[in-house]
């Protein structure tokens, strides 16, 4: 093939991708099967390989993505990405439609969903995307650029050439991919994503650019923030003529956006979208309600931190009714048995629901929950699935009550009733319990224990059902040989796990406290700890009062400590793991403990660094973390796309600082 037969064969393959793209991922109708797609992209990627000359920055192939990043670079945007007041009844959306539509003599509103993703800029230069940001703090945000390529509904080049454009959209994960990248994730034993919100986020941040694109994601665009749309001098006067002048340029807008006057119509819209919500393919936790005219906008004017035009009315968290098939006893790390509810699958903010806890039995008896009731289903946080009631009006007769069994599902050893706090546990104490030995194994490698990469609950089963492991600290005796003929691991898989069991080994006493599982230590503890004790061996040794001389260890936390750090099956793990290589002195330098007495929230997205290693610093100052904010609360340190942590921090008063106030607080 000639360079001219070159040029026109790409030419057409790049608009036949683009085309069956759009088809895909903005229509969902595919006109022609994945392997046809597949099969043009490569060669196309082929063909720009063995003409670099006919390579071009705007070509599909550019979204498989680059080279990994070492950090993102910060981005200062030109207009600020600011936010809106939120309401959150019909009430107070009334009220801002009425004081709206006095000072404009009554106003148009566009009513348009509130996307849950991740707020980013696009920048187009001469009609070529040259540039993307978050939204960080919104004046400050992070590059990601070569990941907002991946993002297939985001044109690389405009229909028409505009000297400059800056648009603004939500990138978001649709439900589907959502659901299932999840599934893959649970096979492999990996952690899963908390929602769709938090998978777009993260995804977004990935320094590989691969990784990003694996992800799938997706955006609606629905600002223009500053550039000309048109190229003959017109300006746009509405907000819903630019948006469908940004539509005719390449850009996937905003659906489900309409023209409401006053606040009949406009709550009218909300509502339709808020029973809506549940078909739609993407995630939205409110409706957006904006002034329409452009000139109207800049009468009503803007506030300190929001504009005075629009507001976000946040729906309340959604509760589905279901059925309760089953009860199931899950059996804990520590040996508590704690109820699981099964139910008739149902859709919740966002994913299939079919599993929800059911904490202890108190709970069930309090709220007098049968199996075969009906029940109200919600997720607290958006995030975890619970059973708020049953409807007991809707029973039949032939709902049974729930009895906690005698002995142990697992192990068939009588269980006890824990004494410690309310007295609801109910506890298998039997040492050889098997279902706490796998939990306890899945535990030591989890990402706040030892960060074991890979080795999850389905991996631990398989080593342990096939007698390559009985303890943990059999996991550093294990071979690639051991591992690679076991189902669904192979040579590679085998010796990206060993390589991770071996790299934990450094992890230090910190991380190894909490691994080993002791009741009522959990990671600020551990490091706690960690912090005074020094070696593991200063721990076998000490007393009640030696631990609780340490900040934040109660008596019945030292009590378990030395009730752990006594038992001979302990003192022969801890020779076992120390012979094996494993570290079991505190990594930490001794610093001097600038944060002390001071606790901190964290909330959004950070520029530079995740939340995990924003704790880590705060700890390692002597500050604690909390995962609530209260009048104890010292600061809220908060990112992008800060939720009612911050919204609670501004109502008590508390101090909030972004990251360069943290940053400046622990002397960096």
């Amino acid at each position: 093939m000639n360079i001219k037969e070159a040029e026109s064969r790409i030419k057409y393959l790049r608009e036949q991708i683009i085309y069956n793209s759009k088809l895909y991922y903005e229509n969902d109708a595919p006109a022609i099967s994945d392997y046809e797609y597949d099969m043009m992209f490569r060669e196309l990627g082929d063909l720009e390989a063995e003409f670099p000359e006919l390579d071009s920055p705007t070509s599909p192939t550019k979204r498989v993505g680059g080279r990994a990043l070492d950090k993102f670079e910060k981005f200062t945007h030109n207009v600020q990405m600011g936010s809106l007041t939120d309401v959150f009844s019909y009430d107070e959306l009334e009220d801002f439609i009425s004081k709206t539509d006095s000072i404009l003599g009554g106003a148009e509103y566009s009513v348009e969903p509130k996307i849950d993703g991740l707020s980013v800029s696009l920048i187009y230069e001469n009609g070529k995307f040259v540039r993307g940001a978050t939204r960080g703090d919104g004046f400050v945000g992070e590059d990601v650029t070569e990941n907002l390529k991946t993002v297939k509904t985001i044109p690389l080049e405009l229909n028409e050439a505009l000297p400059y454009l800056c648009v603004r959209g939500e990138v978001y994960m649709p439900r589907a991919v959502f659901e299932q990248i999840n599934k893959v994730r649970e096979e492999e034993g990996l952690a899963l994503f908390a929602n769709p919100r938090n998978a777009a986020a993260g995804s977004l941040r990935q320094l590989d650019p691969k990784v990003a694109a694996s992800r799938r994601l997706a955006i609606f665009v629905f600002n223009l923030q500053e550039g000309d749309i048109y190229t003959d001098g017109r300006k746009p006067k509405t907000h819903l003529e630019t948006l469908a002048r940004l539509k005719e340029l390449g850009f996937t807008v905003l659906p489900e956006t309409v023209k409401a006057k006053g606040f009949d119509a406009v709550s009218e819209h909300v509502r339709y979208l808020g029973d809506k919500r549940p078909e739609l393919s993407f995630d939205m936790d409110g409706a957006v309600i904006k002034v329409n005219d452009l000139a109207g906008r800049r009468t009503v004017g803007e506030g300190t931190s929001t504009p005075k035009w629009a507001v976000a009315y946040k729906y309340p968290p959604e509760e589905k009714k279901t059925k309760l098939l089953s009860i199931d006893i899950q059996v804990g790390r520590t040996g508590v048995l704690t109820p699981a509810a099964n139910l008739e699958p149902v859709r919740l903010a966002g994913t299939t629901v079919s599993r929800a806890t059911l904490h202890n039995i108190n709970f069930i008896t309090e709220r007098d929950i049968r199996i075969g009731d009906a029940v109200v289903v919600r997720k607290a946080g958006e995030i975890i699935p619970e059973i708020l009631e049953s409807v007991k009006s809707e029973r039949d007769g032939t709902e049974q009550v729930f009895v906690m069994p005698s002995v142990c599902p697992s192990c068939g050893h009588p269980v006890v009733r824990d004494e410690c706090g309310d007295g609801a546990a109910i506890r298998c104490v039997y040492a050889g319990c098997p279902a706490q030995n796998a939990r306890g194994i899945v535990h030591f490698a989890s990402k706040g224990a030892m960060n074991i990469d890979g080795l999850g609950p389905q991996v631990v089963e398989l080593l342990l059902s096939n007698g390559k492991i009985k303890d943990i600290a059999d996991l550093y005796t294990l071979k690639i040989e051991d591992i690679e003929t076991l189902d669904r691991m192979g040579r590679k898989s085998a010796e990206n796990l060993v390589n991770a069991i071996s790299e934990s080994k450094d992890r230090g006493l910190e991380r190894l406290l909490y691994a080993l599982g002791v009741r009522q230590v959990g990671e600020v503890a551990a490091e706690s700890i960690a912090r005074k004790m020094r070696t593991i061996e200063t721990c076998m040794n000490a007393s009640v009062e030696d631990f609780t001389a340490i900040e934040d260890i109660g008596e019945i936390t030292a009590m378990a400590l030395v009730e752990f750090f006594r038992d001979e099956r302990s003192v022969e793990l801890i020779h076992r793991l120390t012979e094996l290589g494993v570290k079991t002195d505190a990594t930490a330098e001794e610093r001097e403990e600038t944060l002390a007495g001071l606790t901190f929230v964290l909330t959004g997205t950070l520029p530079t660094m995740t939340r995990d290693e924003a704790s880590a610093l705060i700890k390692q100052a002597g500050g604690k973390v909390s995962g609530s904010v209260s009048k104890k609360t010292s600061y809220v340190v908060a990112g992008e796309e800060a939720g009612s942590k911050l919204t609670k921090a501004n109502e008590l008063g508390v101090t909030v600082l972004d990251e360069d106030g943290l940053m400046r607080l622990l002397g960096k």
